[in-house]
């Protein structure tokens, strides 16, 4: 019986997601970004988990749609669903309380680059690229260019989804679509020693903080102040956070 096309386990505070379909580089198949979808809520709801680890087996992290799931996928109604689909995926990664970590191994091509873009942190090997190549198909890459464009800035993005030109882990570092690239070896130890630092800390603040985070850089600057102090005060009144402050006091 051949394995799930992804992968899913629990270690403590850490749940792992692995996208397990090297075959077809790990493509975002309709069945594909149906499991993450339900991993995802079904992760979401696990009082447990306090951080997600998303990775993937084989040689790529993912080369983005199953491009021959698109050519025969239908007619235009077809494919607005499965781009819907795939849209409401990004946008649960970024909806969801618990920090969404990308583990990147290999090539993040296309929308496994939009992955890797909607995902909280980001580490990757040094060896790995990225790239938003489906220009050089005839098809721009418009819905990567979503989170691309928020997390690194709008020439880059747009040089990238203009070109369709690979980038280098460091490269990649620099303009902040990922968090930094290491030696694969220590690639694990990098992602581990981000998620046992977060899963430390008081789950309720980090939803909170998350979710603020991402609705006030969308907004006009006091706006996001106001979003914030709303925020800060609200996160005073947590039990968690009045003990934290008593212990320092003490000191």
């Amino acid at each position: 019986m051949s394995e799930p096309i992804l992968l899913s386990r629990v270690d403590g505070a850490i749940a792992r997601l692995t996208l397990n379909d090297p075959g077809r580089a790990n493509a975002l198949s309709e069945a594909m970004i149906t499991a993450l979808s339900r991993s995802l809520a079904d992760l979401d709801a696990n009082p447990v988990v306090r951080v997600i680890v998303l990775g993937a087996s084989g040689r790529l992290f993912c080369a983005g749609h199953d491009l021959a799931e698109l050519r025969d996928g239908g007619d235009l109604a077809a494919h607005e669903a499965l781009f819907s689909h795939c849209s409401a995926l990004m946008q649960a990664i970024v909806a969801c309380p618990k920090p969404v970590i990308a583990r990147v191994q290999g090539a993040a091509v296309a929308a496994g680059c939009q992955l890797v873009a909607s995902c909280d942190l980001a580490f990757s090997a040094d060896t790995a690229r990225f790239a938003v190549s489906g220009i050089n198909l005839g098809l721009f890459c418009s819905t990567p260019g979503v989170p691309l464009a928020r997390g690194v800035g709008g020439k880059d993005a747009l040089e990238m989804l203009l070109t369709g030109r690979f980038v280098g882990a460091a490269e990649a570092a620099a303009m902040g679509l990922i968090n930094r690239a290491v030696p694969s070896a220590e690639l694990d130890a990098a992602v581990d020693e981000a998620a046992l630092a977060i899963a430390a800390k008081a789950p309720e603040a980090i939803a909170l903080g998350k979710r603020v985070f991402h609705r006030q850089i969308e907004l006009p600057l006091e706006e996001g102040y106001a979003l914030a102090s709303k925020a800060m005060a609200e996160n005073l009144g947590f039990k968690s956070a009045q003990a934290g402050i008593d212990e320092f006091l003490k000191r």
